[in-house]
């Protein structure tokens, strides 16, 4: 993607644009009211304090956190329109700091956490709202059965079902503003919670305070997805629609701050009506009549809110396999849709999960425990990143430090406040979230272990021997055009493995070797080739610049770079085989992939060893070298080699003569 494209990107707003933001980039946010202010009061007895306190920590937490710091502050941090954690990552790692990828690491796998708790959450919240009418619904196969529905589409992509997400969203907003209108209307003086003075007080004064902030930290979770869904809509749009967005929520949690305040002294049960049936805020304000449209409306919110964190977490995995971060699996391009991609073995790790956390929480009441804890330590990550992109543009570092040290402030106290809930089911979001982030630390140490044991050779010591190679007729030919993938990085250099495969392996005689080489870019969507010829017409390299989320399609990739030369006269594909070539048959292109697998003679740090075997099974249940490069596996070989690595010396072995 060339800059100019970029910028037009992010500086085109339109009211189209604006409406399909409303559907991509607020879903998990804008479903908060959903549950935060039942999560906040709990089973207690209504509190004006702690219902003031609480909206007013609200109010200042969706300005503070969300509009300052996401929407203002770190959108500023696209990487060529897109953003995101691991793209704000590929920004900073400029600096040359290495362990920069563990803040990446860490906020990713919180993120990934975070997809899998939101769902759940967010369906089960709005179909509770059945039992106003049964208070005895079991809501569990109705909410599996909609997770269901939703994964299951995933395979045919959202680009039909995306253009009604806007319009719901714009909905689901209006629905939002209204009812809290209505009920602000009955009580105006609830607006003196925009006086910060009262989220101060809950704070210091109130028993239950610090308490709360947990829970108030839940009405700007989706502010993380926010930034990664960047590049979908663009700066202007995202900035220009959270205004009406947030208006929207400020208005519905200050309404239903107020229907709470006239009713202080009860309990949400007793407002409910039904002791098995624990009233919800969001429920409460809506008049008899409007309750099946408020419970559908919610239900389609909920849903496009998970819609939005699954697609999220397809790009993030992506993401993470560019970066060395994650194994490699298959991916699936639905539609043409930009961005738009599947992948079906994450789609239903993450519905198994989603099922686990309906199946085991069986309630939104008790799932709001283990919601937060983890998305408020990717934001502390992303806070980190921050910091450092800041030096990076050479920010004030008087600002830097002041807007670092705020954040970190305000994060590491939501932090704090989410410890309470550790106990009672945080523990599965920092269970889920650890998982990731090993799996993501053994892959990426496993890859810098092999590279650090990798022996690179100047090619320039073999290229006359594979010269006389290619035209040594007493050796039969291995295939017209012979391709390697190579991870040397320096056009003059090569891995001993792939000499030893063409000279000693089995000499292979070719007409043509290909050398081919992947770089990954910190541009996202950059697609560039250079070609490098060795050893004329012997010896070609190629070298592809992709950027960190465009598929390494390598197959189809190198047929377009062959093509090009083909038309430029540079190249000659012909077969060599004389009756072939008379007819104009095209040569055979053979691939050739080396695997290592670990060697027996091996003496080295224990903890690598560990690392290793680890890598080496992930790898087992992943995908193919040859179906992550998307290659034709009818013409691909497969080689092993040994990773020896400090093999053991001066052995004692002594020779004896014969004994007659």
């Amino acid at each position: 993607m060339s800059s100019t494209h970029s910028s037009n990107h992010l500086n085109k707003v339109t009211l189209g644009g604006l409406i399909v933001t409303l559907g991509i980039i607020y879903g998990d946010i804008g479903t908060s009211p959903l549950y935060v202010m039942k999560a906040i009061v709990g089973k207690q007895a209504i509190d004006p304090d702690v219902v003031l306190g609480a909206i007013s920590c609200i109010f200042w937490t969706l300005t503070i956190q969300t509009t300052f710091k996401y929407v203002i502050l770190t959108l500023r941090a696209d990487n060529k329109g897109e953003g995101g954690i691991f793209s704000l990552y590929t920004l900073v790692k400029k600096l040359k700091k290495r362990w920069l990828i563990v803040p990446a690491i860490l906020g990713g796998s919180a993120l990934l956490a975070d997809g899998i708790i939101t769902p759940p959450i967010s369906v089960s919240s709005a179909i509770e709202g059945l039992r106003t009418y049964n208070p005895e619904l079991n809501t569990i196969p109705i909410v599996i059965g909609i997770l269901f529905a939703l994964f299951f589409i995933q395979r045919f992509g959202t680009k039909l079902v995306g253009k009604f997400f806007g319009p719901l969203m714009l909905l689901w907003f209006g629905m939002l503003g209204t009812l809290g209108v209505i009920h602000l209307m009955g009580n105006i003086a609830v607006l003196k919670a925009l006086n910060p003075y009262y989220a101060f007080h809950l704070l210091k004064i109130h028993h239950e305070g610090f308490y709360v902030l947990g829970y108030v930290f839940l009405c700007t979770t989706g502010a993380e997805a926010l930034y990664s869904d960047l590049g979908h809509c663009g700066i202007k749009n995202i900035r220009i629609s959270w205004i009406f967005v947030k208006s929207m929520l400020v208005l519905n949690y200050f309404g239903q701050g107020a229907y709470l305040i006239s009713n202080t002294g009860s309990t949400l049960v007793e407002l409910s009506g039904n002791a098995n049936n624990p009233g919800n805020p969001f429920y409460l304000v809506m008049p008899d009549w409007f309750l099946p449209f408020g419970i559908a409306i919610a239900t389609m919110a909920a849903v496009i809110a998970s819609q939005a964190l699954i697609s999220g977490s397809f790009t993030l995995i992506s993401e993470a396999m560019r970066l060395n971060l994650w194994p490699k699996v298959r991916i699936k391009y639905p539609t043409e849709l930009k961005g738009q991609l599947y992948i079906p073995s994450i789609n239903w790790l993450l519905f198994i999960g989603c099922v686990f956390i309906v199946v085991h929480f069986e309630e939104s009441g008790n799932m709001e425990a283990a919601y937060g804890l983890a998305i408020v330590m990717c934001m502390i990550m992303t806070t980190i990143l921050l910091g450092f992109f800041m030096v990076l543009k050479r920010y004030n570092p008087i600002f830097i430090v002041l807007v670092i040290a705020l954040y970190l402030t305000i994060e590491i106290s939501f932090f704090l406040a989410n410890i309470e809930k550790f106990p009672h089911g945080g523990y599965v979001s920092v269970f889920i979230a650890g998982l990731l982030a090993f799996i993501m630390i053994v892959w990426f140490t496993a890859k810098k272990i092999r590279k650090d044991y990798t022996e690179f050779v100047k090619i320039d010591k073999f290229k006359n021997v594979i010269s006389e190679l290619s035209n040594d007729l007493s050796i039969p030919k291995y295939a017209t055009h012979l391709v390697y993938m190579t991870n040397a990085s320096h056009g003059d250099e090569v891995e001993s493995k792939i000499i030893y495969s063409i000279l000693q392996k089995r000499p292979k005689r070719a007409d043509i070797y290909w050398l081919i080489h992947v770089n990954v870019v910190d541009e996202p969507y950059e697609m560039e080739y250079r070609v490098r010829e060795i050893v004329k017409d012997d010896i070609i390299r190629v070298d592809f610049y992709l950027g960190f989320r465009v598929a390494p399609r390598i197959n189809l990739l190198f047929k377009k770079v062959v093509q090009d030369m083909v038309k430029n006269g540079e190249v000659d594909i012909t077969s060599r085989y004389e009756s072939l070539n008379r007819n104009n048959v095209l040569g055979d292109f053979k691939f050739v992939l080396i695997e290592k697998f670990m060697s027996y003679d091996n003496d080295f740090p224990w903890y690598q060893r560990i690392i290793l075997d680890i890598y080496f099974f992930l790898k087992k249940i992943s995908l193919s070298e040859e179906q992550a490069f998307g290659l034709d596996s009818s013409s691909v070989k497969i080689e092993q080699y040994p990773i020896v690595i400090h093999p053991p010396e001066d052995i004692s072995l002594t020779r004896i003569k014969d004994r007659k």
